[in-house]
């Protein structure tokens, strides 16, 4: 029997289908969890490293402050009497680590700041340092001060961190990718710290 024109042409197998790669979803879900996991600890490392980049600028702990109160009273001749009197006046509560009485001269120290009081000038001078808020605890923990238990915690941040990098590199195919400018553009963030070792010297 002859095919006539108008007969069907017998259809072409269907080709088989490329198995996708199902690893990327699975690495841009634990990419996303693990960036969202250690968000907080990553703004206490950025904070805390600027401040600390710039020691010799600041004090990155510490902020000095200085006022001036009019003594109430001249000053008893009792060194302990006189202590009293100007603890009392300014609202202190809190033991002198040190103290020294000379004629009307009184210097009374105290956890982070000194007090001078004068009987002639009949002034009060508070002088000393206040903690920065949240910026200290920063660098205390950047800096590992916390020994033992914070250096698991940070080992552990240190390795997300790696994960981090690395599974960037591989989330995104084609020429967004790594086969595209991402070599370029991880080639240029290398050469930095290698540039800055080459034209600095390096260590001594």
């Amino acid at each position: 029997m002859t095919e006539t024109p108008d007969s069907p042409q017998p259809s072409a197998p269907p080709k088989p289908k490329k198995k996708r790669r199902r690893w990327r979803p699975a690495v841009r879900a634990l990419h996303r969890d693990l960036g969202y996991l250690v968000v907080g600890l990553t703004l206490v490392y950025a904070m805390s490293g600027l401040a600390v980049n710039h020691i010799e600028d600041w004090d990155p702990n510490f902020v000095a402050f200085e006022a001036e109160h009019a003594l109430a009273a001249p000053l008893p001749e009792d060194e302990d009497a006189a202590v009293r009197q100007v603890l009392d006046q300014l609202g202190i509560d809190e033991e002198p680590t040190d103290k020294f009485l000379y004629e009307q001269e009184l210097e009374i120290q105290l956890d982070g700041r000194t007090l001078y009081a004068n009987g002639e000038t009949m002034t009060i001078l508070d002088r000393g340092q206040r903690a920065r808020p949240g910026l200290r605890l920063a660098n205390w923990l950047h800096l590992n001060r916390g020994k033992k238990a914070w250096t698991v915690v940070a080992d552990g941040y240190a390795i997300i961190l790696l994960f981090l990098a690395t599974s960037g590199m591989l989330m995104i195919p084609g020429k967004k990718g790594m086969r595209g400018r991402g070599w370029v553009l991880v080639l240029i963030g290398a050469a930095v710290p290698i540039a800055y070792v080459v034209l600095s010297g390096g260590p001594s």
